[in-house]
């Protein structure tokens, strides 16, 4: 796992991961080894580390900005704690399409400020995919914003998302993911949000009767680079790296939305049902969710919110 000299590499360089193997996160990262390899004609080498197994989010990191463990590909969330202004990926009800979130997230007005806030973290953003939206599972039928009401749904422990779905009348519980399943089998929480690659992978809708496609907010996955290491590199080197980024950006999300059309299949094939809420109900979402909104956007710098939006 040793980094070895950046301008004369012996030694594969780590890129960690959090996530398991069969995830769009892992597709992205391997896609981004393995373009770095061809575009360097085998003389840059990347190994990636699934699973948590060079640390969890946090870990990596703190071990990305020492420059450590070079790369990571990660969700949004874990960053905020870090770096306040990816808060704004936390604002909910704000795009119709994933592709309106590609096309945002692509803004180069946009991207250029979100370097920016990357780089006084001591990280380079090298891009984003994304696994689509998050969507609500659930054994209560949601047709209308009252439904949500009482629901004790699980998140995050992320003070946004909290806020969100008391926003809407649900009841949160922030818990740790290994214990969702067991929880939804045991009837101690009602409800989960999750994109549909990991409802899917984590055999979540075997223990719910409905999938609710709130697709409140986009689940996207950042791949950073430390600032630190990236400065080591010759301007071939840091040119490679950017480029195989672009290549493996591109493909992620093509897979991301074949998967997420085969993740519905099964699903429908389980039997679980898949809810499309109506306009009425999605725009009683926007506007109770607008304080929320609100208040991200005096935490954060809002050149970067009016970008994003």
């Amino acid at each position: 796992m040793a980094c070895g000299n950046p301008s004369g590499q012996r030694y594969a360089w780590p890129l960690g991961t959090s996530s398991p193997e069969n995830t769009v996160t892992q597709i992205f990262a391997e896609k981004f080894a393995d373009e770095v390899s061809r575009l360097s004609g085998g003389e840059m080498k990347i190994q990636v580390y699934p699973n948590s197994v060079v640390g969890g989010d946090r870990e990596l990191l703190e071990s990305c900005k020492d420059g450590d463990i070079p790369f990571v590909v990660q969700n949004t969330a874990p960053q905020v704690p870090f770096m306040q202004d990816i808060a704004i990926f936390d604002i909910p009800m704000l795009f119709d399409s994933i592709q309106s979130v590609r096309q945002a997230v692509d803004n180069p007005a946009f991207l250029n400020r979100l370097r920016e806030v990357y780089q006084h973290g001591g990280y380079e953003l090298l891009g984003f995919a994304d696994q689509g939206f998050r969507v609500m599972t659930t054994n209560r039928k949601v047709e209308s914003l009252a439904d949500f009401r009482g629901q004790k749904i699980r998140t995050m422990e992320n003070p946004y998302h909290l806020a969100f779905w008391k926003a809407i009348g649900a009841a949160p519980t922030p818990m740790t993911f290994s214990e969702v399943y067991i929880g939804l089998q045991q009837g101690t929480i009602d409800a989960q949000e999750n994109p549909y690659e990991v409802i899917v992978s984590n055999k979540l809708y075997e223990q719910q009767r409905y999938v609710v496609e709130t697709n409140h907010l986009p689940h996207l996955i950042s791949l950073i680079v430390s600032e630190k290491f990236m400065q080591k590199l010759s301007s071939r080197q840091q040119e490679i790296i950017r480029q195989a980024a672009e290549i493996a950006k591109a493909y992620a999300r093509e897979q991301a939305d074949q998967r997420i059309a085969s993740r519905i299949e099964i699903i429908k094939t389980s039997g679980t049902q898949i809810i499309h809420l109506d306009e009425k109900t999605k725009a009683e979402m926007r506007e109770l969710s607008q304080p929320l909104n609100d208040r991200i956007r005096r935490m954060v710098n809002p050149n970067l919110v009016d970008d994003y939006r």
